[in-house]
C-alpha cells in the first residue's frame, strides 16, 4: 500500500477486548504525534462509536465498518491503510480472508496469532503473493511469541559477544508470571483442538516443532510435556503451555534470519518450579491444574477478560539460558511491567507496527515473524516505549 494512503494503522477488531486495548493505547500514547494517522474498525458503527468514547480516544478518531464474513468489506478497508492490527480471532476461523486481501493488496498485516496448523496454511496459500504485492504479513506480535523470539535472539547476541559464536542450544524458562486468559485466548485454543479432532493430519502438525520451518526439518527437539529436573539450573521445571507456539516461532525465526543459531538449534521451554521436594510438587501441581483445565468447558467468553487492576498488577520475568557443549552458560532475562497476555500484549502489537511503519520500512515483503523482521531496532522500541527490559545476567 502507498504511503499516500489515508491511514498508516488501522485497528481490526477495535470492539473485541484486546481490540479495545491496543486502541486505548494508540489513543493515550500517540494523541500528540500528529504523523500517526489510525483509525478503528469493526462490524458495528455504533459500537465503535461507543468504545471510542469510552477508551478517551478523539472524538475524530475515524471508523470504518469491516466484517469477516464480508470480502468487500475488507478489501474497502484496507484501500484505505497502509497496514492493519488483526485482534479478531480464533484467527483459524474468522482471519483467512484479511490475510488473502493483504498478501494480493500489498497492504501490511500484524496479529496475534498463536495458532501454528493455520499459521502454516496462511504461509504456504499467501507467501508467493505477499513478495509479489511487497506485502509484510507478521504473525504473533504479541506475547505469544514476541517476547520468546526477541529473547532467545538477544541471549544469542550476547553469547556471540562471549563466546564468538552463538549457542545450538537455548533454554527459554518461564520464572514468574502472573497471567490472566480472555475469552478469545480460550476460543482459539479450542478451535485449534476442535479441528484437530476433525482432520487427524493436523495433529502431526501441531506436534512438529518445524511446522514454520517448510522446506527445513531440524533436529530432535525435548518434548517439553512433562515434569523434568533441569540440571543446569538446579530446578524442577513444568510443561509450559504456550511452548507448542513460542517454539516454532523461534525456529521459524532462526530461519528466517538464514540460520544464525545453525542448523542443529535446539530450544524449549518450560516453568521453573524450584530446587527439591517443594519444586518437584509444585511442578506436578501445575501439570494437573492444566489437565484439569482442559478436561473442562469453562473460563471466560469471548469478549470477556482481565480487569484493568488484573492486567496492572500483571507482570512476566522470563529466563534464557544459552548452553555451551563445556557447560559453560550464558544468561539473559526478558521482563515485562503488565499481564503478559492483554496489558502488555496490546503495547506490544501497537510498538511492532509502528516499528514496521516507521524504523524497518525496507523488511523486505513476505510472511514474518517480528523478531526477525525488526531485530535490534525492535527491542529499543519495546524497551522504549513498551514496559520490557531486556537484561544480561551473570
Amino acid at each position: 500500500m502507498s504511503s499516500s494512503s489515508k491511514f498508516d494503522i488501522v485497528v481490526y477488531g477495535a470492539t473485541g477486548f484486546t481490540g479495545q486495548l491496543v486502541a486505548e493505547y494508540l489513543a493515550s500514547h500517540y494523541r500528540n504525534d500528529k504523523q500517526l494517522k489510525w483509525a478503528m474498525a469493526g462490524r458495528s458503527l455504533e459500537k465503535l462509536a461507543s468504545v471510542r468514547d469510552a477508551i478517551g480516544a478523539s472524538a475524530d478518531t475515524p471508523l470504518i465498518a469491516a466484517d469477516s464474513s464480508d470480502v468487500a468489506s475488507l478489501k474497502a478497508m484496507l484501500n484505505q491503510t497502509r497496514s492493519v492490527i488483526s485482534t479478531v480471532g480464533p484467527y483459524q476461523l474468522y482471519g483467512s480472508d484479511l490475510v488473502a486481501a493483504c498478501a494480493a493488496s500489498g497492504t501490511d498485516y500484524l496479529d496475534l496469532c498463536g495458532e501454528p496448523v493455520w499459521m502454516r496454511q496462511m504461509i504456504d496459500a499467501h507467501q508467493a503473493a505477499a513478495q509479489s504485492s511487497r506485502a509484510r504479513i507478521v504473525f504473533s506480535c504479541g506475547f505469544d511469541s514476541l517476547p520468546f523470539e526477541l529473547g532467545v535472539f538477544f541471549c544469542q547476541e550476547n553469547a556471540k559477544k562471549v563466546w564468538g559464536a552463538p549457542a545450538a542450544r537455548v533454554k527459554g524458562r518461564i520464572r514468574n508470571m502472573n497471567l490472566a486468559v480472555s475469552g478469545g485466548t480460550a476460543a482459539s485454543t479450542r478451535a485449534s483442538f476442535a479441528a484437530a479432532s476433525k482432520d487427524f493430519s493436523l495433529v502431526a502438525m501441531l506436534r512438529d516443532p518445524f511446522v514454520l520451518t517448510p522446506g527445513f526439518e531440524g533436529p530432535k527437539q525435548p518434548p517439553g510435556n512433562k515434569t523434568l529436573f533441569d540440571e543446569d539450573l538446579k530446578s524442577w521445571t513444568a510443561p509450559f503451555a504456550m511452548a507448542t507456539i513460542n517454539t516454532r516461532n523461534v525456529h521459524r525465526s532462526n530461519m528466517l534470519m538464514g540460520f544464525p543459531y545453525g542448523r542443529d538449534f535446539v530450544y524449549d521451554e518450560m516453568m521453573l518450579t524450584g530446587p527439591g521436594e517443594q519444586g518437584e510438587a509444585d511442578a506436578k501441581r501445575i501439570v494437573a491444574a492444566v489437565n484439569a483445565e482442559k478436561m473442562g468447558s469453562g473460563g471466560p467468553k469471548p469478549g470477556e477478560g482481565p480487569s484493568k487492576e488484573e492486567r496492572e498488577n500483571g507482570f512476566y520475568d522470563l529466563l534464557y539460558v544459552a548452553v555451551a557443549p563445556d557447560g559453560r552458560m550464558v544468561r539473559a532475562s526478558v521482563k515485562g511491567d503488565r499481564d503478559p497476555g492483554y496489558g502488555s500484549t496490546s503495547k506490544i502489537v501497537s510498538e511492532c507496527a509502528i516499528c514496521l511503519l516507521r524504523d524497518t520500512p525496507d523488511v523486505p515483503a513476505g510472511i514474518w515473524t517480528p523478531g526477525a523482521a525488526m531485530q535490534q531496532k525492535l527491542i529499543k522500541r519495546l524497551v522504549d516505549h513498551a514496559g520490557l527490559t531486556f537484561a544480561v545476567e551473570a
